[in-house]
C-alpha cells in the first residue's frame, strides 16, 4: 500500500489547521463559542479549524462544496452531507450546503432506479471510486432518506424554502416516497422477505461491488450477505415522516396523515420484528439466511428518531456507549447522547472525538458533528422556521456557563448565552425579528423579560424531565435576558 498520499494529506491538514488557528483576522466574522467549560471550548476551537480546512476552493468546477468522504477522494457523499449539513450550516457554510444538496437531488434518475448519486467530486463529477455507468455502481439505500431529511432540517434551521419548494427536492421527494420505495421493493410488509439484489446488472457478478452494492440495504457495509438492514427501516420511518412535515407546512393535512400513517408502519415494524427480548437489544441486520443479526446499525436507530421506547432507547445507548465503534458511527454519538437525556456521556464523546489521540479525528463528520453536538446538543439551539422561532435549553450538569456569537439562522444572526442553568439571554444581531423560547429545566414559578415578568408556562420532555420556558420576540438590535426563579 502506498501510504504517501495519506500522509501528505495528514500534513496539509495540520498545516491549514495551523493557519485557520492563527489567522483570526480572516474568520473573525465566523461562529464563536466559549465556555467556563474549557475542554468543551478547545474541542469547539479544533473542531471548527478543522471543519472550515474542508472548505473546497472556488475555481472547482463542482462549485461550492465541503469535504464530506474519504479525504484523498476531493469528494462528497450522500451519507457525509446529510451529517454534516447543520454543522457547516453553524460555521456559514450556506452556499455550500445549497449546492451539495441540489446536486444530489437533481442527478436522480430512471437510470439509476431513482437513485442519485451516492458519490461526486470536486470535478462535479460522480465520484469513479463508486461509479461505472448507471447500471455499475455502489449506493446505499438509506440514502435517499437520508439527503431528504437533512433538506427538511435544512429549512427548518435556515427558513429557506428552496430546500422543500424547488422543483428538483419535490421532484426526488416525489420519487423517493414512491418510485423509489416501489423500485428497491422497500414496503413495510416486505422488508424480510425482498430479494437481496431487486435492481442487480444482467449478467451479475457477485464479485463486483458496483454489482453486489448496488442497493445496498444499510450503512452497515461489512456484513456479507446482507438483505435488510434495520438502520433502512428507520431511515423510511424518517422519509416517510419528514415527506409528511413537508406535506404539513404547505397545508396539505390529508395526504400528510397518509405519509405519516405510512411511516408509523415501518416504526412498528420495527418493534416487533427486530427487538431481541433475549439481549434486550435491536437486531441490526437480516441475512440472505433468513437469521437476524448485530453489528453497527443502532446508531441510525437513534438518528433518525425512530425509537420511542424510553427503555428501549436506554438499552440501546448502554451498549452503544460500551464498545469503540469507528469514528464514523462515534461522530454521530454526542448529539444523540445530548438529545437522549445522557450529556455527561455526550460531553465525554466530544472531548474523545477532539483528542489528538484519536485515531482518524481528522475524518469531515468528526469535526462538523463536534460543531452540532454543541451548539445545537449541548446549548440546546433548535430554530424552527414553521413558526419562525428558535429554541433553546442549556444540557449541563456542571453549573457553568457557555455562549455561542455570530450564529446565523433563521434569516438573522444571533449571539445566545446560557450565563447558568436558570439565566440565557439573546441578542439580534442581523435584521429579521425572532421569536424565543428561552427553556429552563425544572419546575420554576417566575420569569423575567431585562427585569419585566412575563408568563412562564410548564412542559415535560421525552424523560419526563419537567421544563419551565417562556416566549419573548426579539426585535432586529436588540438584546433580551431570561431568568426563571
Amino acid at each position: 500500500m502506498n501510504i504517501l498520499p495519506l500522509l501528505k494529506h495528514r500534513l496539509v491538514t495540520a498545516l491549514l489547521i495551523l493557519c485557520v488557528f492563527f489567522n483570526i483576522k480572516a474568520y473573525a466574522q465566523n461562529v464563536q463559542f466559549t465556555s467556563s467549560d474549557k475542554k468543551v471550548e478547545y474541542a469547539f476551537a479544533w473542531a471548527k479549524a478543522m471543519a472550515l480546512h474542508y472548505k473546497g476552493h472556488p475555481a472547482d468546477p463542482v462549485g461550492p462544496w465541503y469535504e464530506s468522504a474519504l479525504p484523498p477522494r476531493d469528494a462528497f457523499c450522500m451519507r457525509d452531507v446529510s451529517h454534516q449539513s447543520i454543522g457547516g450550516e453553524i460555521l456559514g457554510l450556506q452556499r455550500e450546503n445549497h449546492n451539495m444538496l441540489a446536486l444530489f437531488a437533481r442527478n436522480i434518475s430512471a437510470s439509476k432506479n431513482w437513485c442519485s448519486y451516492w458519490e461526486m467530486n470536486k470535478a462535479g463529477q460522480p465520484a469513479p471510486e463508486d461509479y461505472r455507468n448507471d447500471r455499475e455502481f455502489w449506493y446505499n439505500l438509506p440514502a435517499n432518506f437520508d439527503v431528504l431529511s437533512a433538506s427538511w432540517r435544512l429549512y427548518l434551521w435556515t427558513g429557506n424554502k428552496y430546500y422543500i419548494n424547488d422543483p428538483a427536492f419535490v421532484n426526488f421527494q416525489e420519487k423517493t416516497i414512491k418510485d423509489y420505495i416501489d423500485a428497491w421493493v422497500l414496503s413495510a410488509d416486505s422488508m424480510l422477505n425482498r430479494p437481496a439484489h431487486p435492481n442487480a446488472p444482467v449478467p451479475f457478478n457477485e464479485s463486483d461491488s458496483f454489482h453486489r452494492c448496488r442497493g445496498l440495504p444499510s450503512y452497515s457495509e461489512g456484513v456479507p450477505n446482507l438483505k435488510t438492514g434495520a438502520d433502512l427501516v428507520a431511515a423510511l420511518y424518517r422519509g416517510l415522516s419528514t415527506y409528511s412535515a413537508i406535506l404539513t407546512s404547505k397545508g396539505k393535512q390529508a395526504e400528510a396523515k397518509v405519509y405519516a400513517l405510512k411511516a408509523e408502519k415501518y416504526r412498528q415494524r420495527l418493534e416487533a420484528n427486530w427487538w431481541d427480548a433475549k439481549d434486550n437489544l435491536y437486531f441490526t441486520y437480516y441475512g440472505k439466511d433468513g437469521k437476524f443479526g448485530r453489528d453497527e446499525g443502532e446508531t441510525f436507530l437513534l438518528w433518525f428518531d425512530a425509537l420511542k421506547d424510553t427503555t428501549r432507547i436506554k438499552q440501546t445507548l448502554t451498549h452503544l456507549a460500551s464498545k469503540t465503534w469507528n469514528v464514523e458511527n462515534t461522530s454521530y454519538l454526542p448529539l444523540i447522547f445530548y438529545n437522549n437525556n445522557a450529556w455527561d456521556k455526550a460531553r465525554d464523546y466530544i472531548l474523545y472525538l477532539s483528542d489528538k489521540s484519536t485515531e482518524r479525528r481528522e475524518y469531515p463528520e468528526v469535526s462538523f458533528g463536534v460543531i452540532e453536538a454543541i451548539v445545537q446538543g449541548m446549548m440546546g439551539v433548535t430554530p424552527d422556521a414553521c413558526s419562525q422561532s428558535t429554541s433553546t435549553i442549556y444540557k449541563t450538569t456542571d453549573g457553568g456557563n457557555a455562549s455561542v456569537r455570530n450564529l446565523s439562522l433563521l434569516g438573522t444572526v444571533v449571539d445566545i448565552a446560557h450565563h447558568s442553568i436558570r439565566e440565557s439571554s439573546l441578542k439580534n444581531t442581523g435584521k429579521r425579528q425572532l421569536k424565543w423560547k428561552a427553556m429552563f429545566y425544572g419546575s420554576y414559578k417566575y420569569a423575567y423579560a431585562n427585569g419585566k415578568q412575563v408568563p412562564v408556562k410548564q412542559t415535560t420532555d421525552n424523560w419526563g424531565k419537567r421544563i419551565s420556558f417562556a416566549e419573548v420576540s426579539v426585535k432586529p438590535g436588540s438584546q433580551v435576558k431570561i431568568s426563571v426563579k
